[in-house]
């Protein structure tokens, strides 16, 4: 973090003018990452209250600590209304003490996938730094932006929500240069009440833009399709709908690569992603667009995709005791699930099973998302699902419906585990795709060992 005086963060805070003299090196939630000169901001939760950990901030060498009351430490304390808002708003104060190309983005699937591949675009011409794990909500968004240096000549950040006004929050803070739509499904539309109640969120986005930023959208997704912005530049992106801003034709996938050629009325180019899947075509081709914007070379962008190594239980493609494994764990949508067995349904093996964990958060939507998803496996002639978690029976029931006799419910991990083991043969290939919160990891790596073995 580029340091700044206790004065300056009063200033930016609103605050009266400080007495005491501090320079503030780091910006911290965790005691456990706290360092001399650090700011130790006392976040509330339903379940904590960073206030109990103030006086051990102190001892431990902060700074100065920024608080809803005043508390027993021996430090200089901001003191405001809500710390979690005081967070951002200082941040986004930091985040304007640099004058470089910001792309802000959000979507409800693939927004981490093509946050790397835009990092990897713009890092071709910039020093990037772009979000880190799952720092995407109002906690990890700041602490990305106080990672901004001086070094630094660009930023990729990643915003996620689930309810109405994250995104206006985050991207107050964050005011994008760019803003990207990656797409709009029906994740969190339990509380979001519609797939327009999803729209309307994710175009927050604007609220933290300046008037004359662009936005990029995907054109081939029907919510997106319908957005107007008037004076605002709008650039678009697609595969079917030929007619959008950058489009990509001769999509042909060798292997674990994807090649096909990017159009736009100024170039063509070539490219090459060493992943598979149509969902990646639309992601490299929205971090193309992102590149064009912020003047990166078409052909240095393309040179660049082709590094691109796929994050942890992310559409990884991996061989394991001669199984081909696609990793797909970390999370789980109607639209990244029907992305996920195409993928599947395309590989060269010889039989696919798909391992299908429930997914959450869906509501009253959850039976007929579910429903989509069996009737999506039967469709890519998928072998085998094994399905687990209370709503999955919805995909197997309608997988059976659909023609897919061998798709089963169980009520254990153990148990899919031992049919797993005892269905999978070399040469064959296999999905694992389900909600965070059903940890299909655990199923993965215990079949793993038993391949291994074998």
């Amino acid at each position: 973090m580029k340091a700044f005086t206790l004065q300056e963060a009063a200033a930016a805070l609103g605050l009266p003018q400080m007495q005491a003299q501090a320079t503030l090196a780091d910006v911290c939630t965790d005691t456990r990452k706290i360092q001399p000169g650090s700011l130790f901001v006392c976040l509330r939760g339903e379940r904590f209250d960073g206030h109990s950990f103030a006086s051990q901030a102190a001892k431990l060498g902060a700074a100065a600590l920024l608080v809803d009351h005043p508390v027993d430490a021996d430090v200089p304390q901001l003191v405001v209304t809500d710390t979690g808002k005081a967070l951002l708003q200082l941040a986004g104060w930091y985040r304007r003490r640099f004058q470089l190309p910001v792309v802000g983005l959000t979507g409800s699937v693939g927004k981490t996938t093509t946050k790397e591949f835009i990092a990897l675009v713009l890092g071709a011409k910039y020093n990037t730094l772009k979000t880190q794990g799952n720092l995407n909500n109002e906690i990890g968004v700041p602490q990305m932006l106080f990672r901004l240096e001086d070094s630094h000549t660009a930023a990729v950040i990643e915003m996620g929500m689930n309810h109405f006004g994250e995104i206006s929050r985050l991207t107050r803070a964050v005011a994008p240069t760019v803003g990207l739509i990656t797409n709009i499904g029906v994740s969190h539309i339990e509380n979001l009440g519609s797939r327009a109640g999803i729209l309307q969120a994710k175009l927050e986005i604007l609220e933290g833009m300046a008037p004359d930023a662009p936005l990029i959208v995907n054109m081939d997704n029907d919510m997106l399709r319908t957005v107007k912005l008037g004076d605002r530049p709008l650039l678009t992106f697609a595969i079917d709908d030929q007619s959008a801003d950058f489009t990509a034709t001769d999509i042909a996938e060798q292997g674990s690569t994807t090649t096909f050629t990017v159009h736009h009325s100024t170039f063509t180019q070539p490219v090459t992603i060493p992943t598979v899947g149509i969902h990646n075509v639309y992601n490299a081709l929205a971090a193309m667009a992102v590149g064009y914007v912020t003047g990166v070379d078409p052909a240095a962008a393309a040179s660049a995709l082709a590094n691109y190594v796929p994050a942890g239980m992310r559409q990884n493609l991996v061989q394991v005791g001669g199984v081909q494994v696609i990793e797909d764990c970390y999370n789980a949508s109607p639209d990244s699930m029907r992305a996920a067995l195409q993928t599947l349904g395309k590989l060269p093996v010889h039989r696919r099973y798909a391992v299908l964990g429930a997914m959450l958060e869906l509501g009253d939507y959850a039976k007929e998302a579910h429903t989509q998803v069996g009737k999506m496996a039967a469709e890519n002639g998928i072998d085998g699902v094994l399905a687990y978690g209370a709503d999955a029976a919805y995909i197997v029931e309608a997988a059976k419906q659909a023609g897919l006799e061998n798709a089963r419910l169980f009520d254990t991990k153990e148990a899919l585990v031992q049919s797993l083991a005892q269905q999978v043969q070399p040469g064959d290939g296999v999905l694992f795709k389900g909600s965070r919160g059903m940890h299909l990891e655990n199923v993965m790596h215990t079949v793993y060992e038993r391949w291994e073995k074998a």
